[in-house]
C-alpha cells in the first residue's frame, strides 16, 4: 500500500475546473472507501464534526494499519492486540496521519460507522448527522502541528460545504465510554485558527 501523500496536494492545471467537494469527497484528499457505512436517515442534519484519536498498536504510527482496518483489511495475526479487535469493523469520514497527510473513506453524504453509542445537542446515534475525523495519535497524547494546519483547512471547507455547528471530541459525545482525542489536543488552537464561535465547541475552554 502507498502510504505516502503531500499534505497539501499542488494544483495540477485542470484543478480550477474541479469542485473542491463532489458526490460528499473532499478533493484534497486521497480516497480510498471503505465498505463500512450505510445511508444517513433522509432527515438528517450533517451539523457535527466529531474529533477522534487513533493509533494501531496503541501509540505505534505511520504503518498502514489505521487504512487496513478501515478498509477491512487488517491483519489480525500481525500484532497480540489485534485479537482485542478482531473483526471489527468500523469507519471514518477522514484520517490525518501525523505528516499531515489526509484520507477520505466514506463520502460526506453517507453515514460513516465512527461515533458508536453516543448523544450530543440533544440528539443520540450520532454517526446519523456527523463527519468523523481521525486523527493519527495516542488518547490524551499531543499532536503535530501539521495535523492542525490540515485539520483546520478540512473544517473550513466543511464549515463552508455543510451546516456545520458543533465540533467535539469522541469523549463529549459518548462521555465515560471513550476518552479521545484526549486533554492532549488543543481545542483553543483549532477555534482560534477557524475563528469559529466559542458555541461550536465543548465547554472545555
Amino acid at each position: 500500500m502507498d502510504l505516502t501523500l503531500p499534505m497539501t496536494p499542488p494544483e495540477s492545471q485542470d484543478a480550477p475546473s474541479r469542485p473542491l467537494w463532489q458526490d460528499g469527497w473532499y478533493r484534497y484528499a486521497r480516497a480510498q472507501p471503505s465498505p463500512n457505512f450505510g445511508p444517513r436517515p433522509s432527515d438528517a442534519r450533517i451539523d457535527l464534526i466529531v474529533i477522534h484519536s487513533i493509533s494501531l498498536p496503541p501509540g505505534e504510527f505511520g504503518n498502514g494499519n489505521i487504512q487496513r482496518l478501515f478498509t477491512n483489511q487488517l491483519d489480525w495475526e500481525a500484532h497480540p492486540y489485534f485479537q482485542d479487535i478482531r473483526g471489527l469493523q468500523v469507519s471514518s469520514h477522514f484520517f490525518i496521519a501525523r505528516t499531515g497527510a489526509l484520507w477520505q473513506f466514506v463520502s460526506c453524504t453517507d453515514r460513516a460507522w465512527h461515533a458508536g453509542e453516543s448523544h450530543y445537542r440533544g440528539r443520540s446515534n450520532c454517526n446519523d448527522d456527523s463527519i468523523g475525523i481521525e486523527l493519527e495519535g495516542l488518547e490524551g497524547g499531543t499532536f503535530e502541528a501539521s495535523q492542525y494546519e490540515t485539520l483546520t483547512g478540512l473544517c473550513a471547507s466543511l464549515l463552508q460545504a455543510y451546516p456545520i455547528e458543533h465540533i467535539a471530541g469522541h469523549e463529549h459525545i459518548a462521555p465515560g465510554r471513550k476518552q479521545d482525542p484526549g486533554a492532549g489536543f488543543d481545542w483553543p488552537l483549532l477555534q482560534n485558527s477557524l475563528s469559529s464561535p466559542a458555541r461550536y465547541f465543548p465547554d472545555i475552554m
